[in-house]
């Protein structure tokens, strides 16, 4: 009896051991490495993603499809369509009136929804091909800076009053240009009239 009690104590002691070991390992290693086969890359499953959530047919012509996919992945699940697409679920498709989800593909991301004396703006690509008009370095800036380089209420602030900035401001480059890169593969779209 006394061998059975030390060999449960053993076992529950190397659990313990083995579950330190592996929360050390984890908090040592880069976020997403733990499992990871050497040299494969810990966004590919996030790109994956990405593709399967874009809401819109994408261009990829020119572009480079990991950012992309990664950027989609970005938009869609920061939700940046909450704000940007007018209405934001097309006609049966509200999810919070029981409904399957789907998202207004027609003015997907083409701003229009107001916030008291803002509206959102339109983020997709312009006749140029930059979205919102911007180039990759002025999305970025704007991103991290908040600055509103189009000046549209210069008696309130130079600053985006409504756009959450200082939440995005603190991705990384990597996360900004996929972003930037995604939103470049969207069709241009108009805001609902």
């Amino acid at each position: 009896m006394r061998t059975k009690h030390r060999s449960s104590r053993l076992t529950v002691t190397l659990s313990i051991v083995g579950a330190s070991v592996a929360l050390v390992v984890a908090a040592i290693l880069p976020r997403g490495s733990v499992g990871q086969a050497p040299g494969s890359d810990p966004n590919q499953s996030l790109v994956a993603r990405g593709f399967e959530v874009a809401p819109v047919p994408l261009d990829l012509n020119g572009k480079n499809p990991a950012l992309v996919g990664l950027g989609s992945y970005l938009v869609n699940t920061l939700h940046c369509s909450d704000c940007h697409t007018q209405p934001q679920f097309a006609p049966g498709g509200n999810p919070f009136l029981g409904q399957p989800e789907r998202i207004n593909a027609e003015n997907y991301l083409a701003g229009g929804r107001p916030f008291g004396p803002f509206t959102s703006r339109n983020i997709t690509p312009r006749g140029n091909g930059l979205p919102a008009g911007y180039t990759r370095d002025e999305f970025i800036h704007v991103m991290r800076t908040g600055e509103d380089l189009k000046n549209r209420h210069p008696q309130l602030s130079p600053l985006l009053q409504v756009m959450p900035w200082p939440w995005y401001k603190d991705l990384s480059d990597r996360e900004l240009r996929a972003i930037y890169e995604y939103l470049s593969a969207i069709p241009s779209a108009q805001r609902a009239q």
